[in-house]
């Protein structure tokens, strides 16, 4: 046997592995049961028990300002625009800002502009979007600012959902529910499971721990005066929302889940697409978790240690899986059947398999009440562990250096294009 052969054998004998492989197994396991106990307590006493839309008269209302922030958007800004002038709610306006846009992005706004309710902020120089919604704070009628992805659709009803949340001091944003409204491909279909029941359950569970690791870049509402307070949007970070949401919270302002503000949006149809989107995404984690690492060190903080240990386990666990993936390979290429690995499912696998169907189930359920057709995409669950989870484990395993980089010293810019393949 060859000393590399031998290396990777006697690797499988030694603590640190045996401690990989139980770790490995056994968050899957955990986190899904606790996804869905807490998940489901929050849908009990705050999803449907919650005051109904029209519980405060029409004149009480604040005024609100839906903020889109656009760059190269020509191909979608008219549907987005449609959409916001449907909303049901009295006194609120729809401000697009053009992030020197190099397409007919203008053009398409400039119909909307004669009704009043639409206003174009339009900016010469690409500064990417998280300037583009600073630039526009200051000239703004709303107190409460409803921002929205260029592609969006958002329900009638979403501001009657959201404002209400508003009237509690404390409330500096609260984030609605994204749900995939283009279907035509395998990998949409996938996401379309995956805004169910990942990311749905696991913001409610946030909210019962009291913090969420993020709000939703494409429908978040925000208090403008906390945003101010907290120096607005961060422009050299990757993900302005997860940054603006620890800063928020580490200010104490509280931040919420809203179930019934429903948006429509489009996901990308392709790897590629989805590869670049992930990855942008895992690297601004990466770069929140090294600029708030002092959430982890001070009491006062003590509100976000949920979140804050289980983004990191979940970061830890994607280094197991991928790591380990290559062991068993290696293992496997030299003969030699690998510790803790089988090609036949045992009882591990048939457990973690078996719990995440489940969770997949209980989230399309809870959301079949917003998006009705979710429940025939189930079908594709049983991908989601097979293909999805190393997916997700690469990008965030390649963006493990950006662990340790400071952020960039300006402005993260945005290059939009709307072909399929990117998001």
């Amino acid at each position: 046997m060859s000393t590399l052969a031998a290396l990777i054998v006697d690797l499988q004998h030694t603590w640190p592995y045996a401690w990989a492989l139980l770790f490995f197994a056994a968050y899957p396991i955990v986190t899904s049961i606790m996804w869905i106990t807490t998940s489901m307590f929050f849908l009990h006493h705050w999803e449907r028990g919650g005051p109904p839309p029209d519980s405060v008269l029409d004149e009480d209302l604040p005024t609100v300002t839906v903020l889109i922030p656009a760059h190269n958007e020509a191909e979608v800004i008219t549907g987005t625009l449609q959409a916001a002038c449907r909303i049901d709610y009295p006194h609120y306006e729809v401000v697009v800002v053009d992030d020197g846009s190099s397409d007919d992005t203008c053009k398409r706004v400039e119909p909307f502009l004669a009704g009043g309710r639409v206003r174009l902020v339009r900016k010469l120089l690409n500064e990417g979007k998280a300037l583009a919604l600073n630039d526009a704070l200051p000239l703004v009628n709303g107190e409460i600012i409803l921002t929205l992805d260029a592609d969006a659709a958002p329900d009638p009803m979403i501001l009657r959902r959201i404002v209400p949340h508003f009237r509690s001091a404390r409330v500096a944003a609260v984030t609605g529910n994204p749900r995939v409204r283009n279907f035509d491909t395998f990998l949409a279909r996938l996401q379309a499971i995956e805004f169910s029941s990942i990311v749905s359950l696991l913001r409610r569970s946030q909210r019962i721990w009291g913090r969420i690791v993020t709000v939703s870049g494409v429908v978040a509402a925000f208090r403008r005066s906390a945003v101010f307070d907290v120096g607005g949007f961060s422009p050299n970070m990757p993900t302005e929302d997860i940054e603006l949401t620890w800063k928020l919270q580490k200010r104490f302002y509280d931040v919420r889940y809203e179930a019934r503000a429903i948006v429509w949006m489009t996901v990308p149809t392709s790897f590629k697409g989805l590869f670049k989107q992930r990855l942008r995404w895992a690297r601004g984690l990466m770069q929140v978790f090294h600029k708030h690492a002092d959430v982890a060190l001070h009491w006062k903080y003590r509100r976000m240690w949920p979140v804050f240990i289980e983004s990191a386990l979940s970061i830890l666990w994607a280094l197991c899986f991928v790591v380990l993936t290559l062991i068993w390979i290696a293992s496997w290429a030299i003969g030699v059947p690998p510790v803790g690995a089988s090609p036949i499912p045992n009882l591990w696998g048939m457990t973690i398999g078996t719990l995440c169907l489940v969770q997949l189930l209980v989230g399309a359920l809870v959301d079949r009440r917003y998006d009705p057709g979710i429940l025939r995409f189930y079908a594709y669950a049983v991908w989601y562990p097979l293909v999805y989870w190393m997916f997700l484990s690469v990008t965030t395993v390649l963006s493990l250096t950006w662990l340790f980089r400071r952020p960039q010293a300006g402005s993260v810019r945005w290059n939009t294009q709307r072909s399929g393949s990117e998001a």
